[in-house]
């Protein structure tokens, strides 16, 4: 005799496979971890404070004094 087989746990443990394979895919197409994150943002924190260390024109606040 054969073994019975039970539908509902078989049709379970292959949507749980199929999950993972979508998860797997997205991640690999739209996932990026905490450090990459982190890094972007650093870089980006250092292109802004270089870009306005070399501005030629003052801020607004310094166009209109308030003291005078």
């Amino acid at each position: 005799m054969s073994n019975v087989v039970n539908l509902n746990k078989f049709k379970k443990r292959k949507a749980k496979v199929e999950r993972k394979k979508v998860a797997e895919t997205n991640r690999r197409l739209h996932g990026r971890t905490k450090a990459e994150r982190a890094q972007d943002a650093l870089r980006k924190k250092q292109l802004e404070t270089s870009v306005d260390g070399a501005r030629l024109e003052p801020s607004a606040d310094a166009d209109n004094p308030s003291d005078e």
